[in-house]
């Protein structure tokens, strides 16, 4: 069992090493192919712009995760900020089309200036030597692609030529100066030199292209690259990350990108803080003129009635009701209030604020929703219109919470009022007990309620006012930058290893996958390799290619295909080992088809038995299609003429070959019309026992087993039957023949024989020490 296993161990490592050498034999096409495929990486990376990633972190304010502490934490006892963002919300704001819009026409990035090179063009961003400025800009500026190519002539003189060849420039001349006005369609060119970046440039005379591209187009651009996303699921800190050729523009863009956000939530803020305060202030100027009629009022009053004070003398009276008078003081400021403030909500539009910290109580949580709706959908309406359902659902909102509003005011109104007839009602009856006090005093309290109520509103509103100038003053940002814009030293892409890998990858599968498909799609058997497991006849060895099949094997031979016979021949001593001495061991060759080779096996057998010190004959029973003259030089009679005759004896129609000491031949003779019943003739019989006393060796080639049935009439006579397949010839389906005929026994002591293998290849043996080697050129020995 241990040999078993050894023995199918020794197989399978031989057929893995036979599998390499097939690849193996293929080695300079695998160099080829890896060589190529580096020259192309390498000339792609060569000429391949480079890709840098940069990035920048920030600290949002997010209602669930917490995050950036508001800079008016200290103000939170007055109700001053606090407020909280959504951080999906916030991450598409930071993604919308208006705000990098905005940052590209801040930045002026919808205009490059470009160096052409011999191959590839660079970018100069910042490092360019001239700075253009642009006035009087149209409509059309915006969104007309054109491009410029500036030239250097002196220091002080440049050509400016339209690449667009639309006419942009109304009045081209020849040369310009620097600093000088130059009309085109859609704005003014003023180009100045840059101070930091001109000698280089400008000395070399070298020219610029300058590229304005439409802003949306730009726009669309970083918005493509731009990637917004949280660091974790349970962090408010937000990564923003570019990937551009040039690193600098990439960061510049980033930094400017976080400073407009935080200045258009900062501009939002503030417009509600605004709305509110020109509320307040037209609040306070009619409070104010009210007050004054009121004070003048008192004036008048004390005056005509000449009173001093009249308080002392009605102290007694009226210190029960004070207590009464003062609430009902607060019910009047309360229902001021309201009243105002309904009076807004009626006549305020969809998109107007509403003041806040007016009022307290349910009201002012429902007023803070409405303001937060209404930021929303302007915010919204910068890139949408209002048939967006995010806008048509924030209006179904807004109406819902302004009606409610409404409604909570008219409910607060209307339990003031209730609370004022109670407070008047008690207020009555301490009246009624002060009924002696003069007509005077009664009319002056009138009158000093009014002043009072007018002075608590006055001061109310001063305090609010307060309130809205330090949201004003202290506008707390959205985000809070972490890490500033900053990129990647090394490129994002190309990624020299990756290419490098993947380029060496390519070039050996390339040559892998077009072998193994060649070998794949060819059905013909080409080695002892595609023998293996799709037969069970015995294997005798393989013959390569001769150099010169014409020729039979001399002694003095040392080709692959003379050793090949040479080993083949040991081989077979042991297929007719149990021949009995005395008697000729007779050995018949036969294949599938024509043109396998059989008889140039055949012959060069036999001529390898007559070197050994044999005594030899060979037999031609091919007889319908005969070719050992095309191997020897053979009279025209032979096998056929002595079947077919009653007079010939055998011993004159075999013919001793020339340049062997004991090598015969016995020919097919003429082709026969009858050859199946000639072949069925009682002289095979005796032409068998005669030749077998008288040889040690016969070698009979006979006709193939595909075609006719001639072999298998006299197979009986065989001690041994070699089936010759031909390497690069023979389809591997094609072996169910051998198979069969092996399984059924109709050819006796069978065995294989491959024949025309390739033995550079790797197919065969290295038989060839001594081999004769053509001389051929260069490219054939490469490949």
């Amino acid at each position: 069992m241990e040999n078993n296993m050894l023995n199918e161990t020794s197989e399978q490592d031989f057929q893995i090493r036979a599998i390499f050498d097939q690849y193996a034999s293929h080695w300079k096409w695998f160099v080829l192919g890896a060589c190529i495929s580096f020259s192309i990486a390498y000339l792609y990376l060569r000429y391949t712009i480079p890709q840098y990633r940069a990035s920048t972190t920030i600290l949002m304010k997010d209602e669930k995760k917490g995050g950036l502490s508001s800079e008016l934490a200290a103000f939170a006892d007055m109700g001053i900020g606090g407020g909280k963002n959504n951080i999906d919300n916030e991450i598409e704001i930071l993604k919308s089309r208006t705000l990098i819009e905005n940052t590209v026409r801040k930045m002026n990035l919808n205009v490059a200036f470009v160096a052409q090179g011999k191959i590839l063009s660079t970018n100069l961003y910042k490092g360019a030597p001239i700075v253009v400025n642009f006035i009087n800009q149209k409509s059309e500026f915006y969104s007309k692609a054109r491009s410029y190519q500036f030239t250097p002539i002196s220091a002080t003189r440049f050509t400016l030529d339209d690449l667009s060849g639309e006419g942009i420039i109304l009045q081209p001349k020849k040369e310009y100066s620097y600093g000088q006005p130059i009309a085109t369609k859609y704005s003014t060119l003023v180009i100045n030199k840059s101070l930091k970046n001109a000698t280089t440039y400008l000395e070399n005379s070298q020219p610029i292209q300058i590229i304005i591209s439409p802003l949306e187009d730009v726009a669309g651009s970083f918005r493509a690259r731009l990637v917004v996303a949280p660091l974790s699921k349970t962090s408010s800190i937000v990564e923003l990350s570019l990937v551009d050729p040039v690193l600098e523009k990439a960061e510049d863009f980033l930094d400017n990108l976080v400073q407009n956000y935080n200045a258009d939530a900062a501009a939002d803020k503030n417009f509600i803080s605004e709305n509110t305060s020109r509320f307040i202030a037209n609040r306070l100027a009619l409070i104010t003129d009210e007050l004054d009629g009121v004070e003048k009022s008192v004036e008048n009053f004390k005056n005509s009635n000449q009173l001093t004070d009249i308080e002392t003398e009605a102290k007694l009276f009226i210190e029960s009701s004070s207590e009464y008078d003062k609430l009902g003081v607060e019910a009047d400021i309360q229902l001021n209030i309201i009243s105002s403030m309904l009076d807004f909500i009626k006549k305020s539009k969809r998109s107007d604020l509403l003041p806040t910290n007016i009022v307290s109580g349910e009201a002012t949580e429902l007023i803070g929703s409405y303001n937060q709706l209404v930021l929303d959908r302007n915010r919204i309406l910068k890139s949408a219109t209002e048939a967006n359902p995010t806008v048509i659902k924030i209006d179904d909102q807004l109406s819902s919470l302004k009606s409610t509003v409404a409604s909570s005011l008219s409910r607060m109104q209307s339990n003031l009022n209730i609370q004022k007839r109670n407070l008047n009602s008690q207020e009555g009856q301490f009246n009624s007990k002060i009924g002696k006090i003069p007509v005077q005093e009664r009319q002056f309290r009138v009158i000093a309620r009014q002043q009072k109520v007018k002075e608590e509103l006055y001061l109310y509103l001063l305090q609010k006012r307060e309130e809205t100038a330090i949201l004003l003053a202290a506008t707390e940002p959205n985000a809070r930058v972490v890490d500033a814009a900053k990129g990647s030293k090394a490129p994002v892409s190309p990624k020299k290893s990756i290419i490098y890998l993947g380029a060496l990858l390519l070039g050996l599968l390339v040559p892998f996958g077009i072998v193994y498909l060649i070998d794949l799609l060819d059905t013909k058997i080409k080695s002892r390799l595609d023998l293996e497991g799709k037969t069970l006849i015995p294997f005798i060895g393989d013959v390569p290619t001769s150099d010169t099949p014409s020729e039979l094997i001399q002694s003095e031979s040392r080709s692959s295909s003379a050793e090949a016979l040479r080993i083949i021949r040991t081989n077979l001593e042991f297929m007719v080992s149990k021949v009995p001495d005395g008697q000729a061991k007779t050995i018949f060759l036969t294949s599938t088809f024509p043109r396998e080779g059989k008889t140039f096996v055949s012959a060069n057998l036999a001529a390898t038995f007559a070197l050994s010190g044999k005594k030899v004959l060979l037999i031609g029973m091919d007889i319908r299609n005969p070719r050992l003259d095309e191997y020897l030089t053979l009279p025209d009679r032979g096998v056929t003429n002595y079947l077919s005759s009653k007079n010939l004896i055998l011993e004159d129609l075999i013919v001793k070959y020339n340049g062997f000491e004991d090598f015969h031949v016995l020919p097919a003779g003429a082709i026969p019309p009858n050859p199946a019943e000639l072949l069925m003739n009682k002289k095979v019989d005796t032409l068998f026992e005669t030749l077998k006393n008288q040889y040690d060796y016969i070698i009979v080639d006979t006709a193939p087993v595909s075609l006719v049935t001639d072999t298998l009439l006299i197979a009986k006579y065989a001690d041994c039957f070699i089936y010759v397949a031909r390497a690069n010839f023979l389809e591997k389906r094609m072996l169910n023949i051998p198979n069969t005929l092996y399984k059924e026994q109709k050819l006796p002591n069978m065995c294989l024989l491959l024949n025309d293998t390739d033995s550079t290849k790797g197919y065969g043996y290295g038989y060839g020490y001594g081999v004769k080697v053509e001389k051929k050129p260069w490219y054939k020995k490469v490949f």
